[in-house]
């Protein structure tokens, strides 16, 4: 041998020996990404799935290609493979070329010389995005079932309890003694369709249907449909639209859904309050120079402390124990973010609460 011809880099060797074995062809055809890296976790070569979904990384970190971050990640299997030369295994949330999120299963195993020695480290990793989603699907149809279960149980009793009181009512002639199980069996089948409406929406992504509306018709609809039952908890519901607000292009059956989510947790947070014999719940559409349309409710309820505030909006977390379903707040969160807006929260203890859904005027 010439004594002159310098060694061959190290991810030249590697890639050599698996071009000399015939496993190139193999690898690239391989249903998962992978790649081999050194220790200062460059990519030395990497198969044609790695390629495809984050561009052509040889010669570039890994955290660089994953991540766009030039730290080496604190959870880096490659790093420990070569600190103890084991095998081991991380979940990753890494992007794409194109710039989408997508969740990693990350094995990294250690290539050793003929000495024992780490001279680099295989990481092979399998993409899990739908997996997670499916799991997270799963488990979101358990806890409905669950929720359903029990609400509705409780629900349909009361249907039940109304329409023997109804059918007790007309029997004896008794007009308002029917009307009163009459009045109990709407406001359960009011409530049985809420929760329904809530899951299907939840669970299931919906396109937004777009239409030039007037805000002040969107508030004044809703409203009415809680006015009686706002009536009868003793809570005073008004709404007021300013009435030089333009017309809104959004979804009207979707944002509909927000305000009387929002309208509902206003009257259950009334009706938790015991400190007040009437309350009063208002219910406006503003603008904020023309920039966005703002629609207000404010009550004058039990109100929340900081960590309520900040899980409000968590699918199942309710602050009504027993008495919610937790999806109400984490709906009305999801429909105002698809129309590209924001919901803002005032509240305090025994302070009320105001909800402010903040809606961009021109949609991109």
């Amino acid at each position: 041998m010439d004594r002159s011809q310098k060694k061959a880099p190290v991810s030249t060797q590697i890639s050599n020996t698996l071009l000399d074995i015939g496993y190139r062809g193999l690898i690239d055809l391989l249903p998962c990404y992978l790649s081999i890296q050194d220790r200062s976790m460059n990519i030395l070569f990497a198969n044609e799935n790695f390629r495809k979904d984050f561009g052509e990384g040889v010669g570039k970190p890994c955290h660089r290609v994953y991540k766009g971050s030039d730290e080496i990640c604190d959870t880096c299997p490659v790093r420990e493979s070569f600190k103890d030369k084991q095998i081991h295994i991380s979940e990753e949330n890494v992007h794409l070329s194109d710039g989408e999120l997508t969740q990693l299963i990350v094995y990294s195993v250690p290539v050793l010389d003929m000495l024992g020695n780490v001279q680099a480290v295989m990481e092979m990793s399998t993409n899990i995005t739908r997996v997670k989603q499916l799991q997270k699907e799963l488990t979101f149809l358990g806890q409905s079932i669950a929720v359903l279960s029990h609400d509705m149980k409780n629900m349909l009793e009361g249907v039940q309890g109304g329409s023997y009181v109804l059918e007790e009512g007309l029997k004896d002639g008794d007009i308002a003694l029917a009307t009163r199980g009459w009045d109990i069996v709407k406001r359960n089948i009011g409530e049985i369709s809420n929760i329904a409406q809530n899951i299907l929406y939840s669970c299931k992504k919906r396109d937004i249907e777009r239409h030039e509306v007037s805000p002040g018709e969107i508030i004044g609809d809703v409203v009415a449909l809680f006015r009686e039952k706002a009536a009868t908890m003793g809570i005073e519901l008004a709404y007021y639209s300013d009435p030089a607000l333009p017309s809104v292009n959004l979804d009207p059956a979707s944002m509909r859904r927000v305000l009387s989510n929002l309208i509902w947790n206003a009257l259950e947070a009334c009706k938790q309050d015991k400190s007040k014999d009437m309350h009063s719940v208002m219910v406006r559409a503003v603008s904020h120079d023309r920039a966005c349309c703002i629609f207000e409710l404010e009550d004058d309820g039990i109100g929340m402390d900081e960590d309520q505030i900040d899980n409000i909006f968590e699918e199942f977390y309710s602050g009504k124990g027993s008495g919610g379903t937790g999806l109400g707040l984490f709906v009305a969160d999801k429909i105002v973010r698809e129309h590209g807006g924001k919901i803002e929260v005032l509240s305090a203890p025994g302070k009320g609460s105001t909800f402010r859904v903040l809606l961009p005027m021109k949609q991109s």
